[in-house]
């Protein structure tokens, strides 16, 4: 992996990829526009001869010959990650997720070096799996949101590309990612309320959405364990779940964020939701991803999901 592409490089996971792998003495290329991420993110690295970054757009062509040039991995993480958005502009998960991605692709294609790709894609492309823990081998793939959809679609277009190209493909399942410089989510958000209104904490959907949530760390740990297993095999394309061993609920994420603002006497107002409790059309309520997988390689998290909301909590506190 000497010389590395990370696409969305700037943003929340990408700019933690990027520290672990200067870190490790790798070659890194930033293709990010900003949109969502943030050059402050990567600033430290800006004068390591190891390092660079290229203010420039997946969905512009022309930005991704001059990234890609010379690159043997491509870590693509570049994706617009409001699963909320889609209810409302469902255009912009397919510019963002699925002709980013084939533009991609097609660069990868056209290059002699870039042969492997790793995607992080979502454990929304499971939709409301039947099966808790929800393993890889899970079926059918329905998701109910715009956001699952393109997702699963850019799998499809990554796994066909490999076959077809000879390029080789490891596909990561993300559950919900949490950490410092996280700007969306759960956290972020309640983190917002309750400075604007100390006394009123608004949840959507009904707080008992279940989900998983690993710190970013456990996160980074598994992308490079799974990435350097995967090259050490004869796999074309293989795919891996990443997420903590456990689930909490959303009703006490709130609880959880207002003990560690240590705010008294906060009005926790559930929205009710839509569609039995959801926060959002197209919002899964319940999930837990199988690890077992990923766990036989060698690697587990060392957090578990309130142990890694309430460290992110602390985290995003100092610098908010």
């Amino acid at each position: 992996m000497n010389n590395i592409l990370i696409t969305g490089g700037a943003g929340f996971i990408g700019s933690h990829l990027t520290h672990r792998l200067i870190s490790e003495g790798h070659k890194v290329i930033i293709l990010d526009n900003l949109s969502v991420g943030k050059i402050e993110n990567i600033k430290q690295w800006s004068n390591n001869p190891n390092f660079a970054f290229i203010k420039g757009d997946l969905k512009n062509p022309k930005d991704l010959i001059k990234a890609i040039q010379g690159a043997q991995t491509v870590f693509h993480l570049a994706a617009n990650p409001e699963v909320q958005v889609g209810e409302t502009d469902p255009h912009v998960h397919f510019q963002e997720n699925l002709v980013a991605t084939f533009n991609l692709l097609e660069a990868m294609r056209k290059n002699k070096t870039a042969k492997t790709i790793v995607f992080t894609s979502t454990s929304t492309i499971y939709g409301e799996a039947t099966k808790l823990p929800t393993p890889e081998t899970y079926a059918p793939l329905t998701p109910i949101s715009t956001y699952g959809a393109s997702k699963l679609g850019c799998e499809a277009l990554i796994t066909s590309y490999a076959h077809t190209f000879n390029l080789r493909a490891l596909i990561l399942r993300l559950a919900n990612i949490v950490g410092p410089k996280a700007n969306h989510g759960v956290i972020p958000d309640f983190i917002r309320k309750l400075k604007t209104n100390p006394n009123r904490l608004e949840v959507l959907g009904d707080g008992n959405q279940k989900k998983s949530y690993l710190y970013i760390d456990d996160c980074i740990d598994a992308i490079l364990h799974a990435t350097k297993t995967f090259l050490k095999s004869n796999h074309k394309v293989d795919i891996y779940n990443i997420g903590s061993t456990d689930q909490i609920t959303v009703k006490n994420i709130a609880k959880i964020v207002i003990e560690e603002m240590h705010l008294p006497n906060v009005s926790i107002i559930f929205t009710g939701g839509v569609d039995g409790g959801r926060g959002w059309k197209g919002d899964v309520k319940t999930m837990r991803l199988s690890t077992e997988k990923l766990a036989k390689t060698g690697w587990k998290p060392k957090y578990t999901s309130e142990h890694a909301i309430r460290l992110t909590l602390r985290a995003l506190m100092k610098t908010n």
